[in-house]
């Protein structure tokens, strides 16, 4: 229980990962204006003004925040059921080709390894082209050095990666049913499908964002909002106008930044979807099935 309590206050007053980098700038100069107003009011000058508190609605701010963290966690959840469902496809897919290929030709058995690793560069293609990242050593490390070259002249290297790998499982069913069954390759394009359709959807939501008018917008009652809200509370506070304040639009600006943090869940953001860990984790998948693989033909 300790612990608990102990990790729970440690995880409040952490920097790494939350929004306050990002928005203290903000909340300070709203805390120091709220300041400024203090003064003149203690100077007698007419800036309480609790009228403003009706122009923007609480309620109304609050409903335009929760609907932006909402579309915004909407975004981010998907993304992470895609890559879930690109890691079982992976998976999947490398046993499918292990287990239902048979090795004829003595080259044949180097040939799956190749295909095999191609289903990990698949999803570090993958990675790549979301974060609009041009191809590199990570994927050179997965194919032959011709493959390398040509993906780097591609503008699409996941489509050419699956393009690939279907020309493979061709080749293979067009030697004969004592290589790949008809049934067979059904199964496995199927799975490569799959893994194309979650691309698509992971395209839809980096190419899709926001509308720009609704975000504006709410950048725009933000400002007016914490700007008038001195003009509210100084009569109430006064010399602690600027703390309150400050704490205010601390909340309302996290909110806002969260959502737009996450919007796009595929960079390098620290509350981004961890994908360098999802791809480290399939390529090791597929390198420990390959040698297990390997160890059960030599038996």
């Amino acid at each position: 229980m300790k612990t608990k309590t102990k990790n729970w206050f440690i995880l409040a007053f952490q920097i790494k990962g939350s929004v306050i980098p990002v928005i203290y700038q903000r909340v300070i100069g709203f805390g120091v204006f709220s300041f400024i107003i203090s003064v003149l009011y203690y100077f007698n000058l007419p800036v309480s003004q609790p009228i403003f508190a009706s122009i923007i609605p609480s309620i109304v701010l609050g409903l335009l925040l929760v609907f932006r963290t909402n579309t915004a966690y909407e975004r981010f959840w998907e993304g992470r059921r895609l890559w879930g469902n690109l890691g079982n496809d992976a998976r999947n897919l490398a046993w499918q080709i292990g287990a239902m290929m048979n090795d004829i030709e003595p080259e044949d058995r180097a040939k799956r390894i190749a295909v095999l690793r191609l289903v990990a560069a698949f999803l570090v293609a993958c990675k790549l082209y979301l974060r609009s990242e041009p191809v590199n050593r990570e994927l050179e490390q997965l194919m032959s050095r011709s493959q390398y070259l040509q993906l780097k002249t591609i503008n699409n290297p996941p489509l050419q990666i699956t393009f690939w790998i279907a020309d493979y499982l061709q080749q293979q069913y067009q030697r004969g049913n004592a290589v790949l069954h008809y049934s067979h390759v059904v199964f496995l394009q199927t799975t490569v499908k799959s893994m194309m359709e979650s691309l698509g959807h992971c395209e839809r939501i980096l190419r899709t964002p926001l509308p720009l008018a609704y975000s504006i917008h709410l950048k725009q009652l933000l400002l007016i909002y914490c700007l008038l809200l001195p003009f509210q509370l100084v009569k109430d506070l006064g010399w602690g106008t600027g703390i309150f304040v400050g704490l205010i639009s601390f909340t309302l600006l996290g909110i806002e930044e969260i959502g737009l943090e996450i919007e796009n869940p595929f960079g390098y953001d620290p509350n981004d979807l961890p994908l360098d860990t999802i791809c480290d984790t399939i390529k090791y998948d597929i390198e420990e099935f390959i040698s297990f693989t390997t160890r059960f033909q030599l038996k």
